[in-house]
């Protein structure tokens, strides 16, 4: 618990809470989007299992899952889904999927037209991290992350321990970018 008047504490506390997304108002919550690259004939998992995790993952991290909407590994399917997210004004969207060497992994083919800027840190820190925990689909993804308008995109892997990984590595990063982008 924070000494309230210890200052340098509460500030302390306070950034602790700001780069985590916990927040003292459940009202603040930002809102996500789940697109979901389902691809059955192409992957061995069963990629509709993952959604519900991204949420479970997104909601402990302070999000607000508005909505998993689940497309085929068609490039304008992607793209479609990731900008309605865009437009709908959510925060943070996360693909799962669609990002590793197959000809129908098309994901960033998807997601780069859409980007007003490239976010390499983001990219480089989920591969980073997915090498490390031995998720070599995370480490080797292809996965884009960037600005859309006000919204952050990111795509990922479509493992669970990609997913697991990548969620610990994006959540914090997203809080911080979020609320950059929610300043004026």
């Amino acid at each position: 618990m924070t000494d309230l008047n210890d200052p340098e504490a509460a500030q302390a506390d306070a950034a602790a809470r700001s780069l985590t997304g916990v927040t003292d108002d459940p009202g603040a919550a930002n809102r996500a989007l789940v697109v979901v690259v389902d691809d059955r004939a192409a992957h061995g998992e069963d990629q509709s299992l993952l959604g519900p995790l991204v949420c479970e993952l997104l909601e402990e991290g302070g999000y607000h899952v508005d909505a998993t909407v689940a497309v085929s590994g068609d490039e304008v399917e992607i793209r479609n889904a990731l900008n309605t997210a865009v437009i709908g004004g959510v925060d943070l969207v996360v693909s799962v999927g669609g990002v590793g060497v197959r000809d129908r992994d098309v994901a960033p083919e998807a997601t780069e037209p859409l980007l007003d800027r490239r976010l390499a840190g983001i990219e480089e820190a989920l591969r980073s991290s997915g090498l490390a925990a031995g998720a070599a689909d995370g480490g080797l993804s292809r996965g884009l992350a960037g600005v859309s308008g006000q919204t952050l995109v990111v795509n990922l892997a479509n493992s669970r321990a990609a997913v697991r990984d990548g969620m610990a590595t994006l959540i914090p990063l997203s809080h911080f970018i979020v609320d950059q982008l929610s300043e004026f």
